[in-house]
């Protein structure tokens, strides 16, 4: 186990290379060239679960100075990745409380600035379906959605009303309109609110397509689904993921593929990636922030604490009408540091100095489990 004067040294090292890109930052675009007048491509980063335990709580409040939340510092060692991103997306998988009312695990009620720090690392929108999308029922879901839009943040997967839940998310990145999409398995046995069946969307493979069209006839370029899913604890994919990935990746209307990309979260550690049917399904992202996790045996384990940005290069179509291609698909090994309470780019923590040569192997080895370095996939900065 890496040593804990070591794994602060690291998180500070990170953190002042993250607090040198801030600095650096035009805040008036964060992290977004001006479009050209010519169609060009884009680039999207991709990031798994912020699942603020009791502890990360904690953390934020010190990091604050002990007055409010701060969850800036959290996130400063992926923030030069996050902000040079065209369209950068995250998963909030907890919902926000309020008035100091906040919540570790079972039923999380995070604070609610943490939409603040998400905006301030340069995410442009989160998936919000999980199985803890219920836990304060409503109220949650109206309160985490509220924060995420004044912080500017865009969302996908809950809905506050009707309209909205039947409303296709559509973000701007470079030439293209991309359409986020989000689903989970289950809300860990809570039931939708009464009246509001439609306030998580649940993954169902008809139902996704079908969304999935819509958001063409929207206007959508590019169609990306985030799927909460997998069984947790599980480096490789399960059968459900792979059948599920499969069919979603073979539907096609009119000889284009209704669904462009798969963002998968969830299972608390770091999945493969394949290039499926054609298309990129990243099968889990693992956690991006987290508190110290335990596997199902009870025992503290690090992969819990181990995930991966993915980032991927996005061309025009040669045509009219056709497809956006990925020319150019990477993923970035990060881990977070339970003890310093930061998260870490690996591949810059190593170029540092640190000895995390063997967390960072691991997770390439489980990244390219399924062939993804022969369908062009590497190892980015």
């Amino acid at each position: 186990m890496i040593a804990r004067r070591r794994q602060i040294a690291l998180a500070l090292t990170a953190l002042l290379a993250g607090g040198a890109a801030c600095q650096a930052h035009d805040h008036g675009t964060p992290g977004r060239p001006a479009p050209s007048a010519a169609a060009r491509g884009f680039t999207l980063v991709a990031s798994g679960d912020v699942l603020p335990h009791s502890s990360i709580i904690d953390r934020a409040r010190f990091d604050a100075g002990g007055d409010g939340y701060d969850f800036r510092p959290m996130l400063a060692g992926v923030r030069s990745v996050v902000s040079r991103a065209d369209l950068a997306l995250c998963h909030m998988e907890t919902v926000y409380g309020a008035n100091g009312n906040y919540t570790g695990y079972p039923t999380f009620k995070s604070p609610p600035e943490v939409a603040q720090a998400l905006a301030a690392t340069g995410y442009d929108g989160c998936s919000t379906a999980s199985n803890h999308s219920l836990d304060d029922g409503a109220d949650g879901v109206r309160r985490t959605l509220d924060a995420l839009d004044r912080a500017g943040v865009r969302h996908a997967g809950s809905a506050r009303d009707e309209a909205e839940a039947r409303t296709v998310t559509l973000l701007r990145a470079g030439a293209a309109k991309v359409a986020h999409l989000a689903y989970t398995y289950d809300t860990n046995g809570f039931p939708m609110p009464q009246g509001q069946p439609w306030a998580v969307d649940l993954m169902d493979e008809s139902k996704i397509l079908a969304d999935a069209r819509a958001a063409r006839k929207a206007g959508a370029d590019v169609v990306v689904v985030s799927l909460h899913w997998g069984t947790e604890w599980q480096d490789a994919p399960d059968e459900q993921q792979k059948a599920l990935a499969r069919d979603l990746t073979a539907a096609r209307t009119g000889g284009r593929p209704d669904i462009d990309m798969i963002l998968g979260t969830h299972a608390h550690v770091p999945q493969a990636y394949e290039k499926v049917n054609g298309t990129w399904v990243v099968y889990g992202m693992g956690d991006q922030i987290a508190g110290e996790m335990f596997n199902h045996e009870g025992a503290q384990d690090p992969r819990g604490n181990q995930s991966t940005l993915g980032r991927f290069t996005f061309a025009p179509p040669a045509r009219p009408g056709g497809r956006w291609r990925v020319t150019r698909a990477e993923f970035v090994p990060q881990m977070f540091d339970v003890d310093a309470g930061r998260v870490v780019n690996l591949n810059q923590a190593i170029a540092q100095g640190a000895d995390l040569d063997g967390v960072r192997d691991r997770i390439r080895e489980v990244v390219l489990s399924r062939g993804a370095a022969q369908a062009g996939l590497t190892m980015g900065q």
